[in-house]
């Protein structure tokens, strides 16, 4: 009974999607970049070029860059200096910076998406604030919902910042000969999300090429564009071939803690050839809610989203929840 009730949901949730969508346009992209950080004045240069980002939404700011975090009445005015600066076609934010990425119990990504909202964050295993961007159908969302989704441009290093943004870029109208690579780990905390991948594979193996796999390591494949698993660390990773547009995360307590060692950071997916990547900033428990739906991810990507649009949109409560990658990236999209 319980699985019949699963399909009836997921089927649902399929059936409000629609078919066909366009790729976000450079107008719309607002680039958020810290002037006393070199790196993210020369990020925020680099991306602008590869994407035609138009000059007047180019965004400046000024904050410490050697911290990970910054508290809320430091964020709340920098994110007024936003606001004033923003432009009113702009529905996304794109963050020119590896620090900070968390603001008080927010992630940073949230923090901009949405303002600083305590009713986002939680203390221990507690649901939070949903998103009303999740699985929605919204092309402007600032326009429609008041929120200018976000996503960090951040790195392990400058170099490293540019290759995903070549590769974002790359990524554009490609129709790749790709696949979803859906991990069942034996990790039985961080596995959760493995109960929806039968349903996921039965409704999208005729848009994209799905394997589910009951292993903890994917080992020398050359066509990822979606990795799904669950574990503290994640073996092997570099040894695989990510796609331009490559989405790649594993659910767990801190990868959102991007230079934090007991875990392991996000940034590694990045560092291995993904195009984009997400964990979690504080502890979120094992709440799937607070992590991106595979089939919301998937769905919405081959059919023609981009990157910013299909990952935020799969995740329901994101408030603690940290976006890395290059936003326009839309591989699917039909140029």
């Amino acid at each position: 009974m319980q699985f019949l009730k699963i399909i009836v949901l997921i089927l649902l949730f399929f059936s409000s999607a629609p078919l066909v969508y366009a790729a976000i346009t450079a107008q719309q992209v607002a680039i958020v970049v810290n002037m006393e950080d070199a790196d993210s004045r020369l990020i925020a240069d680099y991306y602008q070029k590869k994407r035609n980002i138009p000059l007047q939404n180019i965004i400046k700011i000024s904050m410490s860059a050697d911290k990970k975090t910054i508290d809320e009445k430091k964020f709340t005015d920098i994110y007024q200096q936003v606001l004033e600066q923003t432009p009113g076609n702009v529905q996304y934010y794109a963050l020119a910076w590896s620090k900070p990425f968390k603001v008080g119990c927010m992630s940073i990504t949230s923090a901009f998406t949405f303002g600083f909202d305590s009713s986002f964050c939680a203390k221990g295993c507690k649901q939070t604030r949903m998103s009303n961007y999740y699985n929605s159908n919204s092309g402007l969302p600032s326009d429609e919902l008041q929120i200018r989704p976000s996503m960090m441009l951040a790195g392990s290093s400058l170099q490293q910042v540019y290759e995903m943004i070549d590769r974002g870029v790359a990524a554009d109208g490609s129709q790749p000969e790709a696949t979803a690579y859906l991990m069942s780990t034996s990790d039985k905390a961080r596995n959760v999300r493995s109960r929806r991948y039968r349903v996921i594979k039965e409704l999208l193996s005729e848009q994209i090429n799905i394997k589910q796999v009951d292993s903890d390591i994917l080992e020398n494949k050359d066509d990822v564009m979606f990795y799904f698993t669950g574990l503290k660390k994640v073996r092997s990773i570099e040894s695989n071939q990510y796609l331009p547009g490559a989405i790649a995360d594993h659910l767990t307590s801190s990868g959102g803690n991007l230079f934090g060692r007991k875990q392991m950071s996000l940034l590694r997916w990045l560092d291995a050839g993904a195009t984009a990547s997400y964990g979690t900033v504080v502890e979120p428990c094992a709440f799937t809610q607070k992590f991106p739906n595979p089939g919301i991810v998937i769905e919405r990507y081959t059919n023609g989203e981009s990157l910013i649009e299909a990952y935020w949109k799969s995740v329901a409560w994101p408030g603690q929840g940290l976006f890395v990658g290059e936003p326009m990236a839309s591989p699917y999209a039909v140029q």
